[in-house]
């Protein structure tokens, strides 16, 4: 077994937006897999044959979303400075997917994808679509609790009581603005696709979707943070180098 007492624990905040927010999750990975090895940052790499880079990344973004803030943990050695490390990943990361903070976190700390468990999204539906009429499917989504849907041909299932925090629908020049708050488990994690399909399949919008045909969303993850059990948000990067 190799020593890994020389090894730091960077984490990374990036975005993906522009064309490469139609990245899939895998092709996320490589890419980034290659900007590290590009980048020069003296990375630490696994015992099997393959040496891969000692990685972690937070939950997979749908695909089609953007986001503000997506985070991986890098495995180091040498502990080279944040900032430092920042701009070699930087330059070597395409602009759709470039790093813009960085910190060391403690090892001890559970794998990435398990510890961000609570997430923000900014999703615009576009036409013209009723905001009170959506808030209140919305609402009785979540009384029934169950969410019921097929995952390409497995049927899945999810908790609304609780993988739902909260919602706020309003107007906006593109049709509707809908802000989400959702709790993710070992039992899964809220899509807003899948959330504002089931709201638009209710009986109480079933006729505007008839009219108006299946809206089209544009969806965007906007915060990521650990949820303690005293109900507490913890920033992944309370104290990172080169962003807000």
């Amino acid at each position: 077994m190799a020593d890994t007492s020389n090894q730091s624990r960077l984490r990374v905040r990036y975005r993906k937006d522009g064309r490469l927010a139609y990245l899939g999750h895998l092709e996320v990975l490589g890419t980034i897999n290659r900007s590290i090895r590009r980048s020069g940052v003296p990375f630490a790499v696994g015992n099997g044959f393959a040496r891969r880079i000692r990685l972690q990344f937070s939950q997979a973004l749908p695909v089609g979303a953007s986001s503000t803030g997506e985070y991986y943990d890098l495995m180091v050695t040498e502990h080279p400075d944040p900032a430092s490390a920042l701009e070699m990943l930087r330059a070597a990361t395409p602009r759709g997917l470039a790093p813009d903070a960085a910190a060391y976190v403690s090892r001890r700390l559970p794998a990435l994808e398990a510890w961000v468990n609570r997430a923000d999204w900014d999703v615009t539906v576009r036409g013209p679509r009723s905001a009170r009429a959506l808030d209140a499917a919305l609402g009785e989504l979540r009384e029934k609790g169950e969410l019921h849907y097929m995952r390409g041909e497995k049927p899945k299932s999810i908790d609304l009581g609780r993988a739902l925090v909260s919602w706020d629908v309003t107007p906006c020049e593109e049709g509707l603005r809908v802000l989400l708050a959702t709790r993710s488990s070992n039992d899964g994690a809220l899509r807003p696709q899948v959330l504002l399909d089931a709201a638009f399949s209710t009986e109480r919008l079933a006729a505007d979707v008839a009219l108006s045909g299946r809206p089209t969303l544009s969806v965007c993850r906007v915060g990521q943070w650990h949820e303690g059990e005293d109900g507490n948000l913890v920033e992944p990067l309370p104290s990172a180098v080169g962003g807000a």
